[in-house]
């Protein structure tokens, strides 16, 4: 039965729909609306940690047209609070399918709202920017009433939500021993990992010198969710952590790297969610695509002088990345494991294990 649902945002923007997916007993879902490009890969958007606290729009109108499978998932369980789409696929069809789309929303509680004009949704996003938002079958002014009370992702700690409580060792192809701090992290991610290092994955709360005791080749920063700046106790991780031991840092781990390195980060209008942006290599001058997650980034002229920044986000001239040779570390603001997105930032993980093997033959231990 098609059950008309609205969208309300926070400034009173309403678009009318019909409820999909799980329905919350309330008939209100709400989080900051934010949206993605990509084409394809909507299950590991919607399982992507990162999203915790926000509702996901999707700007491609067919939704759900390939089902969904195990395999595909990022997280054993998504954290976002909703998704938005235009036409959500009644029938899958493709081999891998194991089920439809819809069937994955109800299982995994994810409140849905479909036949909504995402192209006006998202055109008032980016002229307006993120905001918070509420949807469901509840009346509209009760709606507007959730989306203003929503407080969106600014100084929200949502990494203790999701990380891990325990210790997870995926064994890889090397001799090399990688701590992987779990923010957020994907499935991909620890996958492109085992092929360079043996990755041990820790909560996120757990201690330097806990890591440091264990004298690993190198510390991976993984992605996750919400304000870095509301991450005190993270950066002080990752400070003490300098120089003692390579750093990888993705995504938030990038954010929570340059503000340990001594800068700070910014909240972007929109932030950037798709899987085709245009990143610039400088020390190379060759331009990657690339897959990105995040609503923040770090300030270039925040940085201190040992730090250089390595990429270039080409749409709006963010840091798209930073190294700081002397502190053996580096990071990037995007997702080379490519989940979903292409393939052509794949080389850093590369980088990640050759920056391993200088550090232990500098210290003796190869």
């Amino acid at each position: 039965m098609n059950e008309v649902a609205h969208l309300v945002l926070s400034d009173g923007s309403t678009f009318e729909g019909i409820a999909a997916g799980w329905r919350p007993p309330e008939g209100i879902a709400a989080g900051e609306i934010v949206f993605n490009t990509v084409l394809s890969g909507y299950q590991e958007v919607i399982s992507d940690p990162s999203y915790a606290g926000q509702v996901i729009t999707f700007t491609y109108p067919h939704i759900g047209n390939y089902g969904t499978n195990a395999v595909d998932d990022e997280a054993v369980r998504p954290h976002c609070r909703g998704i938005v789409v235009r036409d959500l696929a009644r029938r899958a069809s493709n081999w891998r399918a194991e089920g439809s789309l819809e069937d994955f929303l109800v299982r995994h509680r994810i409140p849905a709202i479909t036949e909504v004009d995402t192209r006006r949704l998202t055109r008032v996003l980016r002229d307006r920017g993120a905001m918070p938002g509420a949807f469901g079958t509840a009346p509209v002014e009760a709606l507007l009433a959730a989306a203003r009370a929503e407080g969106g992702t600014d100084g929200i700690d949502h990494v203790r939500a999701v990380t891990r409580n325990d210790v997870r060792v995926v064994p890889g192809a090397s001799g090399r021993r990688v701590v992987a701090y779990d923010f957020g992290i994907k499935e991909s991610i620890v996958r492109r990992l085992a092929e360079v290092a043996t990755v041990e994955v820790v909560p996120a709360t757990t201690p330097a010198e806990d890591v440091l005791r264990g004298r690993p080749d190198g510390v991976f920063l993984s992605n996750g969710p919400g304000d870095p700046a509301a991450l005190p106790w993270a950066v002080d991780t990752v400070r003490s952590l300098l120089g003692e031991v390579p750093i990888f840092g993705i995504c938030l781990g990038h954010q929570l790297l340059g503000t340990a390195l001594g800068g700070s980060t910014f909240k972007l209008p929109f932030g950037h969610h798709g899987g085709n942006h245009p990143i610039l290599r400088v020390e190379t001058g060759t331009v990657e695509i690339a897959s990105h997650n995040h609503n923040y980034a770090i300030d270039a002229a925040s940085l201190a002088d040992d730090v250089e920044v390595t990429h270039r986000n080409l749409n709006d001239g963010t840091v798209g990345g930073l190294r700081s040779a002397s502190r053996w570390c580096f990071s990037v603001q995007y997702h080379p494991e490519a989940g979903p997105g292409p393939h052509d930032p794949t080389y850093l993980f590369g980088l990640f294990a050759d920056l391993m093997d200088d550090f232990a033959g500098n210290r003796g231990d190869r």
